[in-house]
């Protein structure tokens, strides 16, 4: 974990004499961490470091040190791994001259600087750092070594981290597009007056923005049981006065209270009786058919305490699921919960933060929003699209695709593999999408099963979809995939499907070119952003309004795409998908 958070790091050596040029300006000894120590290090040299253990200290790695490198009086840097060859390495360290009638020896890290530079290493146990390479080490202590500001983290950012910095990057759109006219050609070095190699070849960049003509389409029809319309509102809606379109049945749950030290609880005994019940009406109210909870309970836990699990594997022979109060947000702990409900026990969770149960207001609004999960984990549908707005889906002989692959994230193993995903409808509805999952090669952006995985979606379109036949028509939409990589569709991962397809359908549909399969690249990882050029076509946040579609003057001429801003931005500048 440690090395790969400091791979790359570019740090500044504190233990030599100030460097200075003719100016008399200091020149900084700045240099790049390519990781830490290892005990394969410098394997092809004649006389190679010795490392103890991965991540070793100063005391317990040494390097070559050759006799006849020590007779000038100026000592060498940084302790390197050895020679290659016969000759003496680039760059090797040297001892001062009073160890000059030595002939080539080892000596670790901690005596090499305690002799050369008459420094004691106050903890030789942390870990060296490589600022070379695997073949060529050249090893530093960590306490001679400055981490230079204003790099760029590939770590993950935490709940207060990623708020902070959500706070700091928002400003209104109208901001981000004065910013990039005023000021954008000069940021990046393009301006006229300043860019010689501009003006020698008579180029000029303008720094306004291109304006492309874009048009609104009309939302679709969101209906609700007994055919009421959803009141659409700058793109969103809310459940106030509306049931679910199919309401499941849940029999059998209960709920389960978590208290973890150092974090306040949102309730007592009591108030957590008298909020569930107020949650199990909400799911009445809005069409999930649910039996009173059994009694819950609370539970108290230390980390890595084994009473989660027991308590998860009895939940799990008595109930359908069980609804999981968390005393905060983004904490450890949902994790483990899901990985032993999903993985060993199977039991359906659904987890909420106590403190935004707790909350007088908006908390109708927030239960309805939980009882969404629970209707759609039971088999429910919660809403439908109006017929009219659906196209060749309305006819039930279309099924619609979803394929990503996720990739590890930083902070992740070194050996973590990417997990490619699909899921599909079961029918017009477009309620429900069953997931598979793969695991494959890290970083790997193509999906190799896709052909087992389709087979997976059709079978469950004629069992849970109810149908005597196999949808002529697939619809797939295809994410994370880069401009660079639409050939790696097209070549690798298209001709998985109709193989999926061959095994799947009748002869006699195959023969007949069923079925006819689209693939859609959906891209939302782009620089694109559009701004509206009246006050009339800005939403309530100041960017286009939610349906805006641009399919001319910034589009590809090889292949017909369009840009759709479908959702309205609560705040900053809205990012339209790339389809």
């Amino acid at each position: 974990m440690l090395e790969r958070f400091l791979k790359l790091v570019r740090i500044q050596t504190t233990h030599l004499p100030e460097k200075r040029n003719k100016a008399n300006e200091v020149i900084p000894r700045v240099k790049t961490i390519f990781g830490l120590a290892r005990k394969d290090d410098g394997h092809g040299l004649v006389h190679p470091p010795r490392v103890r253990q991965h991540g070793a200290g100063a005391k317990d790695v040494e390097f070559w040190l050759d006799g006849e490198a020590s007779s000038s009086s100026a000592p060498k840097p940084v302790a390197k791994g050895g020679a290659k060859g016969k000759g003496k390495g680039k760059g090797e360290a040297q001892a001062e001259s009073s160890a000059a009638s030595t002939p080539g020896r080892y000596i670790t890290v901690f005596d090499f600087f305690r002799i050369t530079y008459n420094r004691v290493l106050q903890d030789p146990q942390l870990p060296l750092v490589n600022c070379s390479n695997r073949d060529n080490p050249m090893y530093l202590p960590a306490e001679v070594c400055v981490v230079l500001p204003g790099q760029s983290s590939k770590s993950k950012l935490n709940g207060s981290q990623a708020q902070q910095m959500i706070r700091h990057a928002v400003r209104k759109p109208w901001e981000n597009a004065k910013s990039i006219y005023s000021e954008g050609v000069q940021t990046v070095g393009l301006d006229e007056n300043t860019n010689v190699l501009l003006r020698s070849f008579g180029l000029k960049i303008t720094p306004g923005l291109i304006k492309v003509p874009g048009r609104i389409l009309f939302g679709p029809k969101v209906i609700y049981k007994n055919n009421k319309a959803a009141d659409l509102r700058f793109g969103t809606w809310n459940m106030s006065d509306v049931r679910f379109n199919i309401g499941a049945s849940l029999a059998k749950w209960s709920y389960l209270m978590i208290s973890i030290p150092g974090i306040r609880d949102s309730f007592d005994q009591q108030s957590s009786r008298a909020v569930m019940n107020e949650f199990h009406a909400a799911l009445q109210k809005i069409g999930v058919n649910a039996a009173q909870p059994f009694p819950g309970q609370r539970l108290q836990l230390h980390p890595d305490d084994p009473a989660l699990g027991s308590t998860l594997q009895r939940a799990a022979g008595a109930l359908d699921l069980l609804f999981i109060i968390l005393p905060g947000a983004n904490i450890p702990l949902y994790k483990r919960i899901k990985t032993i409900a999903d993985k060993n026990y199977g039991i359906h969770t659904i987890c909420s933060v106590g403190s935004k149960l707790a909350k007088d207001r908006g908390r109708e609004q927030y239960m309805a929003n939980v009882a969404l999960k629970f209707n759609l984990k039971l088999g429910g549908i919660n809403q439908i699209v109006e017929n009219k707005n659906l196209g060749i889906i309305d006819q039930d002989k279309t099924m619609v695709v979803g394929i990503d692959v996720t990739h590890p994230s930083p902070g992740s193993s070194s050996n973590a593999p990417s997990v490619s995903a699909m899921v599909a409808s079961i029918n017009k509805f477009l309620g429900q999408w069953p997931a598979t999952l793969r695991i494959q090669r890290a970083r790997q952006e193509n999906v190799d099963d896709l052909t087992e995985m389709l087979k997976s979606r059709l079978g469950l379109w004629k069992t849970k979809g109810k149908h005597a036949a196999l949808p002529e028509n697939i619809l797939i939409y295809r994410d994370g995939v880069s401009e660079g990589q639409y050939d790696m569709v097209v070549s690798q991962e298209l001709p998985q499907l109709p193989r999926a397809c061959v095994q799947m359908y009748p002869a006699a549909d195959t023969t007949k070119g069923l079925p006819r399969f689209t693939i859609i690249v959906c891209g939302k990882r782009h620089k694109t952003r559009f701004y509206p050029t009246t006050e009339k076509d800005c939403d309530r946040s100041g960017n286009t309004k939610p349906g805006t579609v641009i399919d001319r003057g910034v589009t590809e001429a090889r292949n017909w795409d369009f840009f759709l801003q479908a959702h309205a931005a609560l705040q900053g500048t809205a990012r339209p998908c790339h389809y």
